[in-house]
């Protein structure tokens, strides 16, 4: 659709942003556009820079091998003789 743009349509559009804007106002809108620009780029490298960074951070999960201990640990609660219990917890003496 517009690779078949040459200079003869080139000219036909640079005329017409002429007559529209104004000699004086083509530089600025030049320079706000080159700043749009610059401040997109700058922002997709930032943003391609935290995701590089976030995945080289990110842990790496792995399976277990088989027949290796696992580190599980379970909490088992510790049993204390019930209140008027025949057990005691003063050692014998013989």
């Amino acid at each position: 659709m517009f690779g078949n743009i040459g200079a003869p349509e080139l000219l036909l559009i640079f005329l017409v942003v002429l007559l529209v804007f104004g000699a004086k106002r083509i530089p600025e809108i030049a320079r706000g556009l080159g700043r749009g620009i610059r401040e997109f780029k700058e922002a997709t490298r930032e943003i391609s820079r935290e995701i590089s960074v976030d995945v080289d951070e990110t842990p790496q999960i792995r399976a277990p091998h088989q027949g290796a201990p696992t580190a599980r640990t379970t909490a088992t609660p510790t049993q204390q003789p019930a209140a008027g219990s025949s057990q005691t917890s003063e050692p014998t003496q013989s």
